[in-house]
Order: structure tokens, then sequence, then C-alpha cells
């Protein structure tokens, strides 16, 4: 499994991820906006897109995918409390954000514990309330896509729709007792580790 690391994208710089398989298929991890951008990288690494996975509804990691899905006939993954957001301009903070949102219905419906498989790929889903009710982590091996749920020294806000501090704290308490040290890809920022954001996000540190 290769992971490349695309730029940030969106108004708010939002990470998105192509995850190559020995077949050279990809499956994409958020898709924050610009669809042309990522389908060149694609192209510059020699890949078909096939599926993109969401890790949430909000508008910063899933404005490209109606134009993805239009362009390259891939997949579309969310979890299913987050499913109307790739529809609702108020759900997905379009109008929060003013970023305009094209409408995506077409999503297939996740559930936690459920495995996406690409290949000789498999992404394990576990359901992360909290920033979003339909926030998710994707597991492969030993890497960690977080979205919005936990950063480096940080945690997503959730003042937002249906976010859910309380939710929040009980899922962090749930990621604390994983006994694995994953690296951890997240939404925004720069990559971190498990173990580490135990002993160092403050959010986690008190648990």
């Amino acid at each position: 499994m290769k992971i490349i690391k695309l730029k940030p994208l969106s108004e708010i710089g939002t990470n998105s991820y192509i995850v190559e398989t020995d077949k050279k298929n990809a499956v994409l991890i958020d898709a924050p906006a610009d669809a042309d951008y990522i389908i060149s990288q694609l192209k510059l690494n020699g890949l078909t897109l096939k599926k993109v996975l969401l890790t949430h509804g909000h508008i910063d990691h899933t404005g490209a995918v109606f134009d993805l899905a239009e362009k390259t006939g891939c997949e579309v993954y969310i979890h299913l409390a987050d499913n109307a957001k790739l529809y609702d301009d108020d759900l997905s903070l379009s109008n929060y954000l003013g970023i305009p949102l094209k409408p995506y219905r077409d999503a297939k419906v996740l559930s936690d514990g459920d495995t996406v498989t690409q290949d000789e790929i498999k992404l394990k889903v576990i359901s992360t309330p909290g920033h979003t009710s339909g926030s998710v982590c994707y597991v492969c091996g030993d890497v960690m896509f977080s979205g919005d749920t936990i950063f480096y020294r940080s945690v997503g806000r959730t003042d937002m729709v249906d976010g859910d501090p309380e939710t929040l704290i009980k899922l962090l308490k749930r990621l604390k007792d994983i006994d694995f040290d994953y690296t951890i890809y997240s939404g925004h920022g720069t990559p971190t580790n498990l173990e580490d954001e135990k002993a160092f996000n403050p959010y986690m540190r008190e648990l």
C-alpha cells in the first residue's frame, strides 16, 4: 500500500489522501475540492480512481465528490448518519462557509465495523461521532485516516450542526483504549501517531 498526500484543498486547507493498490487502482480519502487537480495527480501516478471514502459530510471534505463521480465513475462511501450532508446546504455547512454544494445522492452508506475492499487493501470503518454524528476513521494496516476526529494535539470542533462534545469525549476514551500505535493521517495539519496523542493531546491526556 502506498499513500500519496495531496496538497491542502478548499478554502480551509483540507487534507486528502490517495491510497494506491498493487493493481494501480486508487481509493481517495476525502474529496475537498478541485476535482481536476485530484484527477491530474491520479494520472501523474498512473492510477484509476475506484472509490472515494469520506470521513464525514462537511463541504470542505466533500466539495469535489459530484465532479469526481461524474468524471471517473468512482463509487462514493459515507456513514449513514452523514449521508444527507452530501445534498443539504445547511447540514454540509455549504451556506455557513459560503462554498457552493453540488448535491450528490448516490453514495453507498457505511456503518461501524464495515470493511471497504479494493484489490488487496481493506479499510475498516470505525464510527467516531462527535465532530458530526456520522464521522468515521478508516483503519488500514498500521494507518488511521482520522478526518476531523483527531488532529495533531487537537480534535474536531463540536459546535456545528450535529456536533456533540460529550459524544466526542466518549469517543476519545474509546480511542485511548486502543492498544496499537497507529500513524494518523488527519483532515487538517500534519500527520501524528496515536501513542503521542494519548500522551500529549490535551483532549486525551486527562481521560
